[in-house]
């Protein structure tokens, strides 16, 4: 398996052509899986916010008072929230309107322009979905795309990249009913491989290197039409919720 990075030294700007900018960096493969950094995806949709347009509520500025936020941010998190799940030490832990449990929605103001935000995509499977698509239309070629962002773990110090959207393949793979090498059979052990190709890209994407996509190739995977909602899994079976 390789983890190829794609640089892309232009600024990501609404309504870039994605395809053409990165085939003019890489020749795409059949086969090929591309991790697509969450970042030039909100970009190229237009999913940024100017923080001078933002009118705090009196919650978002009592909330920031507490937790030493900037009031237009918290007001930025409340409307991309489903509703909070915790506030501590600064940290604001929502789930957003995709169903995903992540700190502040998703919203990061790294790597944009002082005084503006940008937030996770609408619907990262249909952003998948567009790029796969337009990939095949254009370049003739059959691929998987995963959109991935960085989240922290509960349990565990640093961050990793997971999946927030993908088309192409199965996010999931399942051993159930499958012996291992003394013969057991496997009851419950199903690898989030769409999570592991995240965070095996980020270590040649990195954070500062202007590195938004990288390509998994030659990496065996079961084609599919499932959607990011096979990893989350819900609130009756969340343990910590």
């Amino acid at each position: 398996m390789q983890v190829i990075p794609v640089k892309i030294e232009k600024e990501i700007q609404l309504d870039d052509d994605l395809v053409k900018l990165i085939s003019n960096s890489i020749e795409i493969l059949e086969g090929d899986i591309l991790i697509v950094a969450q970042k030039i995806i909100s970009k190229q949709e237009g999913r940024i916010a100017d923080l001078s347009t933002i009118e705090p509520s009196l919650l978002a500025q009592g909330i920031s008072s507490q937790y030493q936020k900037d009031p237009r941010i918290v007001e930025l998190i409340l409307s991309e929230s489903k509703k909070i799940i915790r506030m501590e030490n600064g940290v604001i832990i929502v789930e957003n309107k995709n169903g995903f449990i992540c700190a502040n929605a998703g919203i990061d103001e790294s790597n944009v322009k002082d005084g503006f935000a940008t937030l996770l995509p609408k619907d990262s499977d249909i952003s998948a979905q567009k790029l796969q698509h337009q990939i095949k239309q254009i370049l003739g070629k059959n691929v998987a795309i995963i959109i991935s962002d960085t989240f922290g773990r509960p349990f565990r110090m640093g961050q990793t990249n997971c999946a927030i959207g993908i088309s192409g393949m199965n996010p999931i793979l399942d051993y159930q009913g499958t012996t291992d090498v003394f013969g057991n059979i496997l009851r419950v052990t199903a690898i989030a491989i769409a999570d592991e190709l995240c965070s095996a890209a980020e270590l040649v994407m990195e954070k500062t290197k202007k590195c938004p996509v990288a390509i998994i190739r030659d990496y065996q995977h079961e084609n599919g039409n499932k959607t990011i909602q096979e990893l989350i899994r819900s609130e009756q079976e969340d343990l910590f919720r």
